[in-house]
This record gives structure tokens, C-alpha cells and sequence, in this order.
């Protein structure tokens, strides 16, 4: 068993696009205020596999993350991990009540990257953006590529890495308010400052979970033109019922 990791949760997001951060929007869906994003969740995370792996994690270390229930501006976050037999890293995220949000799975596998299959697509005009629908959700379709720099430090931390498969998604649909659910992602090499990062990828899945519509994107973050460094199934919550339950 690992030391337990804490932190004050940050909600970043409180002037994002995606208005579930937004303390009265969230409100509306029986939520207690706007909620922290799922990436920066993921970044808490990240502290214990980066203190226990080093960073050889970041070149071609493995986390499959899963939000269960959000973490609220304010809160304490409480990351516990520990080691199973294989020397994967098994991880909760639990709120100062023991409330369980979060749970990853942290590894070193042997990954093989083909950069080939996130081929470059054009990326939509915001205003062009369609709506989320079962029309414009099609499994196989290409999605949108867009680059950015990575001029800074923070710009090359984990969470901010993983908000890149956020990013995608907003710039290729015009959603309303959205929840990031899970990520299954493989570090390929680590980014650095003064990469130049394509994000590319393409639709794997729609469908539908309690009335909720969720969409599962494949991204691939390309450095510099064909340096590997990110792989990403990506899943989210693009259309949430009415009725959703009060967390």
C-alpha cells in the first residue's frame, strides 16, 4: 500500500464551453455545484504513478481511469494506491468522507504505436460545428485534427496532455453540457516543451447507457509530425438524460 496522496480539488473549468462546470448549469442535473473536471481528476492521479514509476511512465506508461462520481471545487481528494503481484498500480479516489469518485489501474506495458491509423482530416468551423446526433455520430468517421504548441511546462503536464481528447471533441461537435466518463490511454513518448502536437482521431462507438448518450473517440497526439506520444480511448457523456440522479 502507497501513502495516500492528497489535494484540494480545483474546479479549472468554471468558464469552459461545456457549462457542466458551471455551478448553476450543474445545478440543473441534481449536482451539489459545478464539477472538477474529469482531466484534472486524472492529473491527481497521476502524482502517486509518477512518484512510484518515475519518469519512464510518461515515455510508455499505461492508465485506464474511470469517474464514477465528481469531485466539487473545494474538496479534499484523497488518491490511495497499491501494487498487485504483476506491478500494476491499482488506484482510488476517494472524497474526505470515503466516498469513492475515481478508480485507475497504472502500468509499464509494451506498447506498439502505428501512427498511421489517426491520418490528418479537416477540422470543422466553430460555427459549422454539427450537433451531437446519431446522423453525425458514425462509428469509423474521421474527426477534426487541430495542433498546439507546447510553449510551457504546464502545457506538457499529464492532465493537460489528456484535455487534448476533450479538446477534439468540442472542436469537432457543438455540445451542450457533456461528462467525461473513462480513458483508457498509452504513453508513447514524453511531450516536451517547444513540441508542435497534432491531435487527430476518429469515432469508435456510440451509444446509449440509463438514457444517458455517450460517444467513445480514438486519439492519437502526434509530436512534431510523427513522434507517437499519446493514445487515447476516450469516452463521454454527450447528451445526459433528464432525471439524472443528484450525486
Amino acid at each position: 500500500m502507497l501513502s495516500p496522496y492528497e489535494v484540494r480539488a480545483v474546479n479549472t473549468a468554471t468558464d469552459s464551453e461545456n457549462k457542466i462546470h458551471d455551478n448553476r448549469v450543474a445545478a440543473q442535473y441534481g449536482f451539489r455545484g459545478g464539477l472538477v473536471p474529469g482531466v484534472v481528476v486524472y492529473g491527481y492521479m497521476a502524482e502517486p504513478v509518477l512518484a512510484h514509476f518515475g519518469a519512464v511512465w510518461l515515455d510508455r506508461g499505461a492508465m485506464q481511469v474511470r469517474f464514477q462520481q465528481p469531485f466539487y471545487d473545494g474538496e479534499l481528494v484523497v488518491v490511495r494506491g497499491e501494487l498487485d503481484d504483476a506491478g500494476a498500480l491499482h488506484l482510488k479516489a476517494e472524497r474526505e468522507d470515503g466516498t469513492l469518485c475515481a478508480t485507475a489501474i497504472a502500468s509499464i506495458p509494451n506498447a506498439q504505436p502505428d501512427p498511421a491509423l489517426y491520418p490528418n482530416h479537416p477540422l470543422p468551423d466553430p460555427d459549422a460545428r454539427p450537433d451531437p446526433t446519431p446522423d453525425s455520430i458514425v462509428p469509423g468517421a474521421l474527426l477534426g485534427s487541430f495542433t498546439k504548441l507546447l510553449d510551457s511546462a504546464d502545457l506538457i503536464s499529464p492532465a493537460r496532455i489528456l484535455e487534448l481528447s476533450n479538446h477534439i471533441l468540442m472542436r469537432n461537435f457543438r455540445l451542450g453540457p457533456w461528462i467525461h466518463v473513462s480513458s483508457e490511454m498509452t504513453n508513447l513518448s514524453a511531450p516536451q516543451i517547444g513540441d508542435e502536437i497534432s491531435v487527430r482521431g476518429r469515432i469508435h462507438e456510440r451509444f446509449n447507457r440509463k438514457g444517458h448518450e455517450l460517444i467513445v473517440l480514438d486519439v492519437g497526439l502526434l509530436a512534431n509530425g510523427g513522434r507517437p506520444v499519446q493514445e487515447v480511448r476516450h469516452t463521454a457523456i454527450y447528451r445526459l438524460c433528464d432525471d439524472l440522479a443528484t450525486r
